[in-house]
């Protein structure tokens, strides 16, 4: 059996059990006839400001994910010019502005935590996606407030009106707004493929135990490379003119 990343986090238990739960099904592309790319919060709080460990990234940023971003950036270039090259639809998420609920006796749900001391001044805003993968024209961008790209955003209606019907999922992190849009795809009917070195976190052991729990359960996991085989081997033309 080929060694998974996950692999050093199972007890001999846990590999015991993984023998008859047959996690292979999830190994590979998805059925993906007509699928659309989401990039989930590729954006400088969650990537960070410069290619430089997580644990320096997080003195400047205290979401940053460091190297262990800009790699997943690094994968995610090619599989975007191989998306637009076939003109599938690009959707990328980013945070918006929540409104203040304590006004109305709305308890919060998550204390920020504190600054981290000595952290410099943000050269660019925390919601703007990274320059290495920034939005083109027909691009579609959406803002959100919770982890999923489906809670409480037109994400669904534009699937639905483009006639989508399978996702390649990738971005940050992995353990948060990727696992939630992941269980939403899954829960809205929707095959997605999650593109496991297009994918970061903050911690790996979060990263790699989310990619075998949802390749486990709600998703296909392959590599960028996989992805882009597959999606060059569609047809010209699925949504018109390539872009």
């Amino acid at each position: 059996m080929t060694v998974q990343p996950f692999d050093a986090h199972l007890t001999d238990e846990d590999k015991i059990v993984l023998q008859t739960y047959d996690y292979g099904n999830g190994v590979g592309v998805g059925p993906a006839s007509r699928p659309a790319l989401l990039v989930v919060d590729a954006t400088y709080m969650f990537v960070g400001e410069a290619r430089e460990p997580v644990s320096e990234a997080v003195k400047r940023r205290r979401h940053a994910c460091g190297d262990h971003a800009w790699r997943a950036v690094d994968a995610l270039q090619g599989l975007i010019a191989a998306a637009r090259s076939k003109g599938l639809p690009i959707i990328y998420t980013r945070g918006d502005s929540k409104p203040n609920l304590n006004g109305f006796g709305a308890a919060p749900l998550k204390k920020p935590s504190k600054p981290v001391a000595g952290a410099t001044r943000n050269l660019r805003a925390d919601n703007d996606i990274v320059d290495e993968i920034a939005p083109q024209a027909n691009d579609i961008v959406i803002g959100k407030t919770k982890p999923s790209a489906f809670f409480g955003t037109p994400l669904l209606s534009y699937l639905v009106a483009l006639k989508v019907d399978s996702l390649f999922i990738t971005g940050g992190t992995t353990s948060g707004c990727v696992r939630g849009s992941v269980v939403d795809a899954f829960s809205n009917n929707y095959a997605s493929t999650l593109v496991e070195d297009c994918c970061f976190d903050r911690f790996m052991a979060s990263h790699d135990m989310s990619i075998f729990d949802l390749g486990a359960k709600y998703a296909a996991v392959a590599s960028a490379a996989q992805s882009i085989e597959t999606i060059r081997s569609l047809p010209d033309g699925l949504y018109g003119a390539a872009r």
